[in-house]
C-alpha cells in the first residue's frame, strides 16, 4: 500500500513532534533546515497512518536498520515498508513482503550526471524524450526504487550496470506539483 503526503509546505512540524517516537524525534531534530525536519516527521506519520489502516497497529514504531541501513520495525519483521521525501512530498510504501520506494523533484537535466549513472539504453531514451529531465528522473527512482527493495543503497554501486527491471516497478509523474516517484515489490 502507497501513502502520500504532497503539500509538504503546509506540514505543521511542531504539531507531529508528540506524535513521533523518541527515536525518530532525535533523528528529525539533527536536521539542520526546517524542510529535513518536515519530511522527516511526514514520513514517519505517514507510516503510522500505514501501520493504523493496514495492520491495526498504534503504537509508535521503533526502528532496527539492516547492514546497509535499510530500516525494519523492531518487533514487526513481517512488516516491511520504505520511506522517500523529496522538496514537494514524501511517501511510504508498507508491504508484507520486500519494497522499494523512491521519489524525486524533477530538476534542471543534467547530462553529466546522466552520462555517470545511465546506461546506454537509457541514455538513448532520455535523449529521444520531448521532456529529459523527467525521463531522467524516471529512471533514477526506478534504480533508486531497485536498490531500496533490496536494502543495499547506491554506496559503492555502479548505477549504470543496475538494471531498472520496468516490468515490476510502478513508476509515476506528477507534473503539477514536479515529482516523480517509483515503487516496487518483491
Amino acid at each position: 500500500m502507497i501513502y502520500l503526503n504532497d503539500d509538504i509546505a503546509h506540514f505543521d512540524f511542531e504539531a507531529a513532534l508528540p506524535l513521533l517516537s523518541e527515536q525518530r524525534r532525535e533523528q528529525a531534530l539533527r536536521f539542520k533546515h526546517e524542510q529535513g525536519r518536515k519530511t522527516c516527521a511526514a514520513a514517519y506519520l505517514l507510516l503510522c497512518e500505514g501501520l493504523r489502516k493496514e495492520y491495526g497497529l498504534t503504537e509508535r514504531p521503533v526502528f532496527e536498520y539492516g547492514e546497509y541501513g535499510k530500516p525494519a520495525i523492531m518487533g514487526h519483521p513481517e512488516i516491511h515498508f520504505n520511506l522517500s521525501h523529496c522538496r514537494e512530498a514524501v511517501i511510504c510504501a508498507i508491504s508484507d513482503r520486500p519494497v522499494g520506494v523512491d521519489i524525486e523533484s524533477i530538476r534542471e537535466y543534467k547530462e553529466s550526471l546522466a552520462r555517470y549513472t545511465m546506461n546506454d539504453d537509457e541514455l538513448t531514451r532520455i535523449a529521444h524524450s520531448t521532456h529529459p529531465a523527467q525521463t531522467f528522473t524516471c529512471l533514477w527512482t526506478m534504480k533508486e526504487a531497485m536498490l531500496k527493495l533490496t536494502g543495499e543503497g547506491i554506496q559503492g554501486r555502479s548505477l549504470r550496470h543496475l538494471l531498472t527491471g520496468a516490468e515490476q516497478i510502478k513508476t509515476t509523474v506528477c507534473e503539477e506539483k514536479n515529482y516523480v516517484y517509483s515503487v516496487v515489490f518483491e
